[in-house]
């Protein structure tokens, strides 16, 4: 019997691995929110989060799954290390989902085993039914990855395979962890998965890869041609290190190549069926969404959603794209959802134009989030002569995907000049009500802010990133700022976006510290990959 679906199933783990960059940690109100992207953009699974990880990351999957996974929703995963305390908090977690599903792991490779694990490979193979079973009692939907599957002994991985689809695995994935393998390498390992490993037909071949050599990307669609029917990968390819495969790239990538990869799944090469649940058109919003709430700045030269990625600078490229977009263009902006064609607002919009304009967008806010918003609006419209698409979404991140407030920004004042000393004055709402004011001298008025804001909070911190940019042209524009900051080998990130720099600068300095004051409370939470597993 064939398990094998004629598509391609997208898992999305940017809420997990994703989360894991350097500094993109995310609350809980902050996941929900994308999960309810990643849900209209038509994935297939969420990989909500590793639940045993701390209390939050429990409670996040669990109202993930509760708002999210309904009848008509993606499938709600949850990560455990093969232990049964790990894996009875995701399978609680995952438990309101309509559809849940279980993601175990284990290690493969000698040198985990050796290193990290400490075990032997007869353990291992006995570990490995008797937790994925443990996992069946909680959902029907198990998913069992091998650990550096990339780097493990063939034989032994074909082992360890058929092991876990006899025990109940529904889904076995590939891990290249380390991002170690070449496209070549690894259609060859699923090759031999598909030979060797008898009852590899019940189960979904599933990959996982990042990107430490840039070759993601290219490996998953060389396993896509040798049997892969899962690709696990995260919005702008953030993640570990250099990050993970990126869905956008891997969704365009088949989209706008449909007639080589058609006949991989038996189709013919003309069919214009698509080959996943995608709905591009949600890509680029996602993908700003994402951005915007983890602090990582997408590259302008990235492929699909950079900035420059429908930009022409070279006159014959201007000129052949006038005349015929497909000269130098081998998909539209408007394909993944980045149009120029913006319906603007003023001053006069009233509140239901305002609302409308942001349903359109697919931003679905709390009565009490959209008069935040539209009070915003109504300033910005005030101080700029049109208010486009980019600046509501600005607004709309802004005010309502706000860090924990803890301290509140409650004046900012600065004075600078080329013959003046820089000096700011700021006002901070501290946890118990009280407003403090502070005065600081620094090198620059921003400097000024940051030395002014730390006399009150008074969170050591290193300021190890500082960027700013407009999000539409002209003197008028909103600016964007994002931060961030370092903590016992800990990164934090704060955003805002303000027509006045100096206050975005504050907020956003306001809100990473925010981030690392909650981080403090709550206590640090397991790395998957890292911790140690109790023998």
């Amino acid at each position: 019997m064939s398990n094998q679906p004629d598509r391609i199933i997208i898992f999305d783990t940017t809420l997990r691995d994703g989360e894991q960059s350097p500094g993109a940690t995310l609350n809980a109100d902050e996941k929900l929110t994308i999960a309810r992207a990643l849900s209209r953009l038509g994935v297939d699974v969420i990989e909500a989060g590793f639940p045993y990880s701390s209390v939050g990351d429990f409670e996040a999957v669990k109202s993930i799954a509760e708002t999210v996974g309904t009848a008509d929703g993606p499938t709600i995963c949850a990560l455990a290390r093969a232990t049964e305390n790990d894996i009875k908090a995701a399978g609680e977690a995952i438990a309101p989902a309509i559809k849940g599903r279980i993601h175990t792991f284990i290690a493969t490779s000698d040198i985990h085993l050796q290193y990290k694990l400490r075990k032997t490979r007869e353990q291992v193979l006995e570990t490995i039914p008797k937790m994925i079973g443990y996992a069946t009692t909680f959902t029907e939907d198990v998913e069992f990855s091998a650990e550096d599957a990339t780097r493990s002994d063939r034989e032994f991985l074909y082992q360890v395979v058929e092991s876990a689809i006899a025990a109940g695995a529904k889904t076995i994935n590939l891990p290249d962890t380390v991002g170690y393998t070449t496209p070549e390498e690894f259609g060859s390992l699923i090759r031999g998965l598909k030979a060797n490993v008898p009852n590899i037909e019940e189960a979904v071949i599933s990959v996982h890869g990042h990107n430490d050599l840039g070759l993601a990307v290219a490996n998953f669609l060389s396993a896509v041609q040798n049997g892969a029917r899962q690709l696990e990968c995260t919005i702008n390819g953030i993640g570990e290190r250099a990050g993970n495969a990126a869905l956008e790239e891997l969704v365009m990538a088949l989209h706008v190549r449909r007639q080589f990869y058609n006949p991989f799944f038996g189709r013919e090469p003309e069919s214009e069926a698509p080959l996943t649940n995608i709905n591009t058109k949600e890509i680029y919003k996602t993908s700003r969404l994402v951005s915007n709430l983890t602090g990582m700045i997408i590259q302008p030269n990235k492929a699909v959603v950079g900035g420059n990625a429908f930009a022409h600078e070279s006159g014959i490229h201007q000129d052949g794209v006038l005349k015929n977009k497909q000269t130098y263009e081998i998909m539209d902006a408007e394909s993944i959802g980045w149009t120029s064609n913006q319906i603007v607002l003023g001053k006069h919009s009233g509140r239901n134009a305002f609302g409308s304009r942001l349903r359109d967008l697919g931003y679905e806010l709390s009565e009490t989030e959209l008069n935040k918003a539209f009070v915003r609006f109504k300033d910005l419209a005030d101080k700029k002569k049109v208010v486009t698409d980019w600046d509501l979404e600005a607004i709309v991140n802004d005010e309502t995907q706000q860090a924990p407030t803890i301290f509140g920004l409650e004046l900012v004042q600065v004075s600078c000049g080329d013959n003046a000393r820089p000096t700011a004055t700021v006002t901070i709402r501290t946890p118990n009500g009280d407003e403090l004011t502070d005065a600081a001298i620094g090198t620059g008025p921003v400097d000024a802010v940051y030395m002014a804001i730390n006399r009150v909070v008074k969170v050591p911190n290193e300021l190890i990133e500082y960027s700013v940019k407009s999000v539409t042209e002209g003197i008028d524009a909103i600016g964007e700022v994002t931060i961030r900051l370092r903590h016992e080998g800990n990164v934090y990130s704060g955003h805002a976006a303000n027509t006045d720099i100096i206050v975005a600068s504050a907020q956003a300095y306001i809100n990473a510290l925010n981030r690392l004051s909650a981080a403090l409370q709550e206590g640090n939470k397991l790395n998957p990959q890292t911790a140690t597993v109790a023998q």
